[in-house]
């Protein structure tokens, strides 16, 4: 249980998104504060803005907003309850309480982690989508907005009413610049209704960019079994995760904030350095192993990682085309990082699977992969390993295994993914103009050429066959 009086924690900090990655992160890290005495007026609210995130606060508030956080170390299993959340706002369509919650003066930060594909950016242009649906309803109904944006916003309206200085908004979310594209998701829509306040945000609300690594598998029957052999049996959401944890944030918090440094969160102006380090090495990675992976029928990711042709493939693509162009690291050797990684990938005891790493390419690709392609290119190597990636990335979407096992969907967007897939079973080129995923690179003649020679042979002779010539050079 935690180690400290939770009578004495008072709220400062409203968080949007209540997902396993949150309980297992930012919650443990405040959890650690306050058990140190430290921060105790920096508890957390819950809220979330879909309807599916009113059955996670009726699980946490019948069990007093204690989350289980399983740390799954080879050596041994560990579990604790984490009391760092006091409160979980009611959902609500038009999100009255949470716009009240965060109004409240001594709401000093708000945090969100909404997924990378919740930012409402246009993946054509990787700017905010001001003509996206729900934001077009929001800015019709700016005092009951359904998204978390636009409950940002109408809050910081009424707090600048009230004379109460604003909060910061913090993204938790695993999203290059994630500070960045924060501050255009809620500057752009105030513009939209409001011109003066969007005015008045850019010139005093704080958006710090910041960088967050756990990896936290999605809760299922072996989880909730591993918190009952804790003796927790009548938790329904337990959250599993690695031992390894990292936070990195730029100090940018006008209003103050948790003295988290005292836990291990690194404060830098150098987010961005540790940030493509991340994303390139350990997201790419991801997605190099993934789908290989789901074209095999393997299940778990640390069966992907036994598998001595995915191994090779993550190790020689890494090696060769991502390493060398992630610009260097504070006080980080990135060989050494990418060796913690192959570890982490490989802990049998976190059971990630290979499907949820498949998930959701069409918001992911563009952020992890396709910018290694476009530097490569631009140093004037074509990066075969990572176009074979994408390639595989393709061969899924087509909806089958190899061994003609059926994919079920596995995108946001999987009908029209599957649709474009299957179309270019004979023409490769169709895949890559995706113009919102590839941009000007799917128009660049030698990646066609690459990609189509990797894509047919992919359907005539598998992904073992592939990847087995690609190692051999």
């Amino acid at each position: 249980m935690p180690a400290y009086d939770r009578s004495r924690l008072t709220p400062g900090i409203v968080h949007i998104g209540l997902g396993n990655f949150h309980r297992a992160h930012m919650a443990v890290y405040l959890d650690d504060l306050f058990a140190l005495g430290e921060g105790m007026d920096w508890a957390i609210i819950g809220a979330g803005v879909r309807a599916p995130d009113a059955r996670m606060r009726d699980a946490l508030m019948a069990q007093d907003c204690l989350s289980t956080v399983i740390e799954l170390d080879p050596a041994g299993k560990t579990a604790r309850r984490i009391g760092a959340m006091v409160d979980f706002l009611p959902v609500s369509p038009d999100n009255a309480p949470l716009i009240a919650a965060m109004t409240r003066p001594e709401i000093r930060i708000v945090s969100l982690t909404v997924t990378e594909g919740g930012y409402f950016v246009d993946p054509a242009t990787g700017q905010f989508d001001p003509t996206h649906p729900e934001i077009v309803a929001d800015v019709h109904n700016p005092d009951s907005p359904a998204t978390a944006f636009g409950a940002i916003v109408a809050a910081l309206r009424a707090r600048l009413a009230a004379g109460v200085v604003p909060f910061t908004v913090m993204s938790c979310d695993n999203l290059p610049g994630n500070g960045e594209v924060t501050r255009a998701a809620v500057i752009g829509l105030a513009r939209l209704s409001d011109p003066a306040l969007a005015d008045w945000i850019a010139a005093h609300v704080a958006f710090p960019n910041g960088m967050v690594d756990r990896i936290t598998p999605a809760t299922g029957p072996r989880e909730r079994a591993m918190a009952a052999s804790f003796g927790l049996a009548d938790d329904p959401v337990p959250v599993t995760c690695e031992p390894f944890r990292q936070w990195v944030l730029e100090d940018h918090f006008p209003a103050g904030r948790p003295p988290l440094e005292k836990v291990g969160v690194t404060f830098t102006p150098h987010v961005h350095a540790y940030e493509a380090m991340k994303i390139r090495i350990l997201n790419g990675g991801h997605a190099i192993i993934a789908y290989p992976g789901g074209l095999m029928d393997i299940e778990f990711v640390h069966e992907a990682m036994a598998e001595p042709l995915i191994a090779g493939f993550l190790e020689k693509v890494e090696r060769e085309e991502i390493i060398p162009i992630v610009p260097p690291v504070p006080g980080t050797d990135l060989n050494g990082y990418f060796a913690l990684i192959r570890e982490r990938f490989s802990n049998p005891e976190v059971a990630d699977t290979e499907r949820r790493l498949c998930l959701d390419g069409s918001n992911r690709q563009p952020k992890f992969i396709i910018p290694s392609i476009a530097d490569n290119l631009a140093k004037g190597h074509l990066p075969r390993g990572l176009i074979l990636e994408s390639a595989l990335w393709c061969r899924y979407c087509m909806g089958m295994s190899d061994q003609g096992r059926v994919i079920e969907p596995n995108d946001p967007n999987w009908d029209r993914l599957q649709a474009t897939a299957r179309a270019a079973a004979s023409d490769p080129a169709v895949w890559l103009g995706m113009q919102d995923i590839y941009g000007a690179l799917g128009r660049d003649a030698q990646v066609i050429a690459c990609f189509s020679g990797f894509l047919a042979d992919l359907g005539a002779r598998g992904a073992r066959a592939v990847l087995a010539d690609y190692l051999r050079g």
